[in-house]
């Protein structure tokens, strides 16, 4: 992978992981409001999810493959 690959992901990741934190505080204020608008909420959490899978997907893009 290149140099220019690497920082590109990093950059990515960091904006991924940041919007990731962003929901998670939007999703726990919303919880705790009784009148919380419930489709609003599963969508948020749905992103937060979908998130999660593609930080999980370009981490594994930066471990390095091992010829066994």
């Amino acid at each position: 992978m290149k140099s220019g690959d690497i920082t590109e992901i990093n950059r990515l990741l960091r904006e991924l992981r940041e919007e990731h934190r962003d929901l998670d505080l939007a999703i726990n204020r919303m919880t705790q409001d009784p009148w919380q608008d419930q489709l609003h909420l599963r969508r948020l959490k749905k992103r937060k999810l979908k998130l999660k899978d593609w930080i999980a997907s370009l981490e594994s893009k930066l471990i390095p493959d091992l010829d066994a």
